[in-house]
């Protein structure tokens, strides 16, 4: 099996504490992720937080629609949305947890996992491990 690769490019950091990599508006607002194209040129990169709180989540019980392209046989996962304190609030899967151990507003901590066999995704996880 060789090296995993980001499941898209530009998503977040090649370092030893890999960070996401939102752009600053000229107004200040922060987006993730990065737009690209025209809109790119108008938006300044900022690396985010790794660190946030668990603003909602939910599971994903059934396989997506086309074009989910993850590990087969699918698996239910956790997803939801982690808010890094005065930047933004990114979609992210949840890993390290049962829903059993998710409150809302609890630490949260970036994480990049496997996906698949070849490709990396990034993903939040419990600061503190149940």
């Amino acid at each position: 099996m060789s090296a995993r690769v980001p499941i898209a490019p530009g998503l977040w950091t090649d370092e030893a504490e890999p960070r996401l990599i939102g752009g600053r508006r000229a107004d200040g607002e922060i987006v993730f992720p990065m737009p690209d194209g025209d809109a790119a040129a108008r938006v300044e990169p900022a690396l985010l937080s790794r660190q946030g709180t668990l603003w909602s989540w939910t599971t994903q019980g059934f396989e997506p629609k086309e074009p989910y392209s993850g590990p087969q046989p699918f698996q239910p996962f956790l997803i939801g949305y982690v808010e890094l304190p005065g930047e933004v609030i990114v979609e992210t899967r949840i890993v390290d947890a049962a829903p059993a151990d998710l409150v809302i507003g609890m630490a949260m901590i970036f994480a990049v996992v496997p996906f698949d066999d070849a490709r990396s995704i990034y993903a939040f996880r419990p600061e503190r491990q149940p």
